[in-house]
């Protein structure tokens, strides 16, 4: 018979306020397996868990119950206590009389019956547990980042700084991301371009780091330390070896297309480098555009070539690779405001967004850093920048806040007045969010320093009149109507998820929110891990973002690469399904259902006059042990580990004849 151990905690006042914990010690001791029960204000502590491990040697128990918070709190904590007590670790079962009982009850009474009860049944399986043993798993030493903006550029130099070899991939022709379309950054005012540029540099020269743009990820497979990624290089038409990057191509192309990079207030022909600084600096052939491509005639750029670089017969390729991990780094795209038709963008070209006013203010923008009006090309001497254009409205945009879009705001202000000294900016604004180091000031000094108008309240209309833009909104503090005369109008848009965030992530095998931004496996405790092993995110393809906190997550998921790189081999996660291939019927019903496509079909050979037969197999190391299999078996014959239908129905008798 077991010898069930039963450790009551008190979580400070969070459980013991509402639960009579000495109560519920005093009942699991009377259960007929429950060899010692106590209970102490904070079990996770160091002299909680010295008392666990004390009462194993004392009362010579075989299964320990911990009765607490929830189990994905501190669920291994304990069950690394008792691994060192000598006990093996899957012998631990955990009540959650916090989340289940003492915070959603008032009642004291009612709540410590039912903490009782949750007790009781935690035993009742724990005297059915057995041993669980973890299997080693090679590991494959090198790591694949996806996306090539700031945040993959620095996980990238950090893992290749720990000694270990990165691949970057990027789907456009060059690493920048995002950062590289900005003039300046918040609160220093630094060049975008400055800070950005030599990061670029380092990753392109590091030795660790091998940098795949104008790539993306078609298929991922395998598990934490040995995925195997297939991956897309699409032909550039150019040879990256023998081009010097003259530019001569671009200059001599006939093609002229919107600017992609310049947000569409600029141009660039079929052959370009998406910007200077780009890396690598070598051109890429836009072949839905290239007369060579479309109407197989001209080839200009291929005559005058001076290095002979330009081939256009160059294709796709396609390989596939393993890596020991993944970081996602895909960041985001800026929202097209266009469900607000009562701003004019899409109408008034002089209402643009704020990335747009970006590049016009940009050195190496449309205009070369001359800020002027997009209609004719005269500088503003009144803007109006309106924030929350999408962000916190779950009518037209998203409910969440953008997080940016105050800070970006209050720069791109100060930047209008840096570039025409006698202009005039307002600012429409629902409430200023300013909340990290040296915001708030560097608001305060949009405002004092360079009289920015700050107007609290929601703009209804713009419109056109004569040349001018006008601006109907509210000012609620001082309660009155306001109309601006205008030049220019710039939105504040939100940041929202890139458009095929939920196909990268299906092929990730990783969980996104209703927005479709990438889920972390706990908000709290594993912020920079997503719930599948081995995968990472970083900066804002997990929810809006500024560049220190982009960067600083980026540090986080590298460091958590290297972590696991530093290990000899990975331990496999015993409490996985299992298959009983002698009533497997193989429908396959399971692999259907499994969210994390851990099963495969196995064919067993003919033997003792059987035929050959269709059976499921699970792949442990993919294999997260939902259970989601085992429910949707019809023969009943998937079990999972630490979860055995007879474990779980002991639980029931338990709450049955409380």
């Amino acid at each position: 018979m077991a010898r069930v151990g039963v450790f009551i905690c008190w979580c400070g006042s969070n459980i013991a306020k509402t639960v009579d914990v000495a109560k519920v010690a005093e009942a699991a001791g009377s259960l007929p397996q429950v060899a010692f029960a106590t209970h102490y204000q904070y079990m996770c502590s160091e002299p909680g868990q010295s008392l666990v491990k004390q009462a194993i040697g004392e009362y010579r128990l075989d299964r320990v119950v911990v009765a607490s918070c929830s189990p994905r709190l501190h669920e291994i904590t304990f069950q690394r206590c008792i691994g060192e007590a000598g006990l093996n670790p899957y012998l631990f079962e955990m009540a959650n009389i916090r989340e289940h009982c003492s915070w959603v009850h008032e009642d004291r009474e009612a709540a410590t019956a039912k903490a009782i009860d949750l007790t009781a049944m935690s035993v009742a399986k724990a005297a059915r547990l057995e041993p669980l043993f973890r299997q080693e798993i090679p590991l494959t030493r090198r790591a694949l980042v996806i996306g090539g903006g700031v945040a993959g550029i620095q996980a990238a130099l950090d893992i290749a700084e720990a000694g270990y070899p990165v691949t970057l991939v990027e789907r456009t022709p060059s690493i920048g991301g995002r950062m590289a379309q900005y003039d300046k950054t918040f609160p220093t005012l630094d060049c975008a371009a400055c800070i950005l540029t030599p990061k670029m540099v380092d990753a392109a020269s590091h030795p660790n780091i091998r940098i795949l743009t104008y790539t993306e990820v078609e298929k991922v497979a395998g598990f934490v330390g040995n995925f195997e990624v297939t991956v897309r290089k699409r032909a550039r038409s150019v040879d990256m070896e023998k081009c010097t990057g003259c530019g001569v191509c671009a200059q001599k192309c006939p093609v002229k297309l919107p600017s992609e990079f310049d947000c569409g207030l600029g141009q660039r022909r079929a052959i370009y480098i998406p910007f200077p600084q780009a890396v690598p600096n070598v051109p890429v052939v836009d072949r839905e555009y290239c007369k060579k491509f479309v109407q197989n005639k001209c080839g200009a750029c291929a005559k005058l070539c001076p290095a002979g670089a330009i081939d256009y017969t160059q294709e796709d390729e396609v390989f596939t690779e393993g890596f020991g991990a993944i970081v996602a780094a895909t960041g985001f795209q800026a929202w097209e405001p266009v469900a607000y038709g009562n701003l004019g963008y899409g109408r008034c070209p002089d209402v643009i967004t704020g990335l747009q006013f970006e590049r016009l203010v940009n050195a190496s923008g449309p205009t070369e850093g001359k800020l002027l009006r997009p209609s004719d090309h005269q500088p503003p001497r009144r803007v109006v920048f309106i924030s929350c254009v999408g962000s916190r409205d779950d009518q037209h945009g998203y409910p969440y806040c953008s997080k940016v879009c105050c800070m970006y705001t209050a720069k791109q202000a100060l930047l209008l007045k840096e570039k025409i000294h006698d202009a005039q900016a307002y600012v429409f604004y629902m409430d200023i969010r300013a909340n990290g180091k040296g915001y708030e000031e560097f608001v305060r000094r949009a405002v004092e320093q360079y009289g920015t108008t700050y107007l609290r309240g929601r703009v209804s209309r713009v419109f056109p009149l004569g040349d001018r833009l006008i601006v109907r909104g509210a000012d609620t503090l001082a309660g009155r109507p306001v109309e601006i005369e205008a030049d220019l109008v710039v939105l504040a848009s939100a940041m929202a998820p890139q458009p095929d965030a939920q196909e990268l992530a299906r092929k990730l095998g990783i969980a996104f929110d209703e927005y479709h931004w990438f889920s972390e496996a706990h908000p709290k405790l594993r912020p920079v891990e997503a719930l599948t092993g081995g995968i990472f995110l970083a900066g804002a393809c997990q929810y809006p973002k500024d560049i220190p906190d982009s960067v600083a997550q980026a540090s986080g998921a590298a460091s958590k690469v290297a972590g696991l790189f530093a290990r000899l081999h990975l331990l496999s996660e015993p409490t996985v399904a299992g298959v009983s291939e002698k009533s497997c019927t193989g429908c396959l019903l399971c692999k259907e259902v499994c969210p994390f496509s851990a099963i495969e079909a196995k064919t067993l050979p003919s033997w003792n006059g059987d035929p050959a037969r269709t059976v499921a197999s699970v792949n442990e190391g993919l294999c997260h042990g939902c259970g989601t299999c085992a429910a949707a078996c019809r023969s009943a014959s998937i079990h999972l580990s630490g979860f055995r239908d007879d474990q779980l129905l002991a639980e029931v008798d338990a709450l049955a004849y409380a």
